[in-house]
């Protein structure tokens, strides 16, 4: 763990759970950039025993009470599969919530913010790079099987804890609004990024389109799929359980895989500066394709499996758009650390976009070849 000392007063809220012993430490845990993450050790018995605690940011989540709730009914559910299947351990393939002394979900602290706790799912880790291929398989197949898992969540509807978060449409009008606007004059140097976006336009509404004639049906969704939102067994590398459920909400499959292509096939960091570096990786591609089919392979029908190679363009294109508003509004949204940050990671984003289409052929040829092999 960390050596930062928390910022926050750790043995209270602890104290608000249903958690026994003696509260002996805690520090920062994880790489996450929109909650509050604390590792927190107890002496239970003789026996340190690890909770994971996270504060949620409210102004990210503005319903942290209707959020808590999705994450209550999803890990609920799925906990009710892996018992019914006789998965053992079930404790290290969903997340656990610990409920308050009050038999809630989550805690209100006197400020208002709201904290939750999870059990630590010790001998598994998550990672911030795709270093292999079967890391990249691994991932894919666990996320394919956790939208398996939800494939039959009764009713009601899930919350949507960011509402539009991929209505690529909605990201689209919002640049051109930006650009209108320019209210940082930053337009004018980023002339080439913002004429490869405008050219794109006819992407922009096709899974929406098919989605709005019934072809594309809503499953509940991640909508973060990237590998540090797997963890993977340290001894087996299995791909055991997906973690930060903040966003699981009504989607798109295809969403999903998208992010999953985005991520994993790139080969540089999302702010690398020589475009030169960025590729898409066939490699990575064909290993996501046949993990997500290894466990998703069963519920889709076949538009979404026909689409597999062009969601990871359109999702690649949609989030290069976000970040390319972002820079001409002025960085209000993401984090930046020098000027242009986040047209550099517009651009890297772009690149992605021009590798998928040159690639769109052999992409296709691994998905029939996944297809058939299924």
């Amino acid at each position: 763990m960390s050596a930062s000392p928390p910022q926050h007063d750790l043995p209270s809220v602890a104290g608000q759970f249903q958690i026994y012993g003696d509260f002996c430490e805690a520090a920062p845990y994880g790489s996450g950039h929109i909650n509050d993450t604390y590792a927190v050790v107890f002496n239970q018995s003789g026996r340190p025993m690890r909770y994971l605690f996270q504060r949620l940011n409210a102004r990210v989540f503005q319903d942290p009470a209707g959020l808590m709730d999705n994450v209550a009914r999803v890990t609920a559910h799925i906990r009710r599969q892996l018992e019914a299947a006789g998965a053992d351990p079930v404790s290290r393939r969903v997340l656990t919530l610990v409920p308050t002394r009050a038999g809630q979900c989550f805690y209100a602290d006197a400020e208002g913010h709201h904290w939750r706790c999870y059990l630590f799912i010790e001998q598994a880790r998550s990672y911030d790079w795709v270093e292999t291929p079967r890391q990249a398989f691994e991932a894919a197949r666990a996320f394919g099987r956790f939208q398996q898992q939800l494939a039959d969540l009764p009713a009601p509807r899930l919350r949507d804890t960011i509402p539009n978060f991929h209505h690529t449409r909605s990201r689209f009008d919002a640049l051109c609004r930006a650009l209108a606007r320019d209210p940082c004059n930053r337009a004018a140097g980023v002339k080439a990024d913002i004429e490869f976006a405008l050219r794109r336009e006819p992407i922009v509404d096709v899974l929406a389109g098919l989605h709005a004639r019934g072809l594309l049906p809503e499953r509940v969704t991640h909508n973060d799929c990237k590998l540090n939102n797997v963890l993977l067994d340290d001894a087996t590398g299995e791909g055991v359980c997906v973690i930060d459920l903040d966003t699981v909400m009504p989607g798109l499959a295809l969403y999903d895989f998208g992010d999953m292509c985005r991520t994993a096939t790139c080969p540089t960091a999302e702010d690398e500066r020589d475009l030169a570096r960025v590729e898409m990786r066939l490699d990575m591609f064909a290993a996501l394709v046949n993990g997500y089919l290894d466990s998703a392979g069963g519920f889709l029908n076949p538009v979404e499996k026909d689409h597999l190679v062009f969601c990871a363009r359109l999702i690649t294109f949609e989030i290069g758009i976000r970040f390319l508003t972002d820079h001409l509004e002025g960085d209000r949204y993401f984090k930046v650390h020098r000027p242009g940050h986040s047209a550099d990671r517009a651009r890297v984003q772009f690149k992605m976009v021009d590798s998928f289409e040159r690639h769109e052929e052999a992409m296709r040829k691994v998905v029939e070849a996944a297809r058939r092999a299924g």
